[in-house]
């Protein structure tokens, strides 16, 4: 375990109340305000009462503290590594530059010591800076609340003018790349940021849908499961990160409703696929025809 629960909200949140109590008495309003913005809700039960009682021995009950330095929780060094290794990943550098380094230290991995299986190999380049300039921008709009003008680049090369209100980023896995969903654009919910080619705040007056029309491209697969070698929980597995519905229909027989965005389509079908006879596509139609289409590709490919 990296990060030792010695490390957690508890153990900072009466290091917070001990840096007040070493400059000011506290008193009771003090420590639940503290508590409140650092710890969980049931913790004004147990820490106001551990303190004061005079079982941890920390706060004197004039709400001084015999404790002389403010407390603070170094890292450890194992903590160090850990951090330094993910600092590796281009990713981080997407929300800031102030990356955390510690010089003392070597990397607990490098990005050559593990490879990922199953992943698309063409995924977003993350050291691109208009591509760094593009995700803070959505970030900040995101967080202050004011729509955007995009321009991106569709499967056929052409130009497409959006103007959306963000309401937050997805990350697909499988993909290596970023979505921006949002909601007010005719074009839809999603948007690649791979694909954006131009953007900045729209500053003119914008009207746009009802939220309940964010990821309006979604559509439903059902996929009946024979739940032989595990085969249930590896499909639950699989699309953990998937609205779904699952129904027990026989004994060993299950079905399973997922919502996907419709420009994953392709990529749902080659997931599916990748389950052999212990799925069958039960509806609707248009899938079930995609998945014979790309099986007969594969059979006349395998044929040849």
């Amino acid at each position: 375990m990296f990060f030792s629960e010695l490390y957690g909200a508890y153990y900072n949140t009466v290091a917070a109340v001990l840096r007040e109590a070493v400059s000011h008495p506290v008193s009771d309003a003090d420590i639940r305000k503290i508590i409140e913005k650092h710890a969980f809700g049931e913790s004004i039960i147990t820490i106001p009462s551990a303190l004061r009682d005079d079982r941890w021995k920390l706060i004197k009950s004039d709400g001084t503290t015999p404790i002389v330095n403010k407390p603070t929780l170094p890292l450890t060094l194992l903590q160090k590594r850990w951090l330094k290794a993910i600092s590796n990943d281009p990713r981080v550098r997407l929300f800031s530059d102030d990356i955390f380094d510690f010089p003392e230290v070597e990397p607990l991995f490098l990005p050559s010591d593990y490879v990922v299986f199953d992943k698309y190999s063409d995924g977003d380049d993350y050291t691109d800076e208009k591509y760094i300039a593009n995700f803070r921008m959505i970030l900040d709009a995101i967080r202050k609340r004011y729509p955007l003008s995009i321009e991106t680049l569709n499967r056929k090369g052409k130009t497409v003018k959006w103007v959306i209100m963000p309401e937050y980023l997805e990350y697909s896995e499988k993909d290596d790349k970023f979505r921006l969903i949002g909601y007010g654009s005719k074009y839809g919910s999603t948007v690649n940021l791979g694909r954006i080619v131009k953007m900045s705040p729209y500053d003119k007056p914008f009207s746009f849908n009802r939220k309940e029309d964010l990821r309006g491209n979604t559509e439903s697969v059902v996929i009946e499961v024979n739940d032989k070698r595990n085969a249930l929980e590896r499909v639950l597995m699989h699309f953990a990160h998937f609205e779904k519905e699952s129904e027990r229909i026989g004994d060993d027989t299950y079905t399973v409703r997922i919502k996907y965005d419709r420009e994953d389509e392709t990529e749902m079908v080659i997931r599916i696929l990748s389950f052999g006879p212990m799925i069958k596509v039960t509806a609707p139609q248009h899938f079930i025809d995609l998945i014979r289409e790309r099986l007969s590709k594969q059979k006349s490919i395998w044929i040849k």
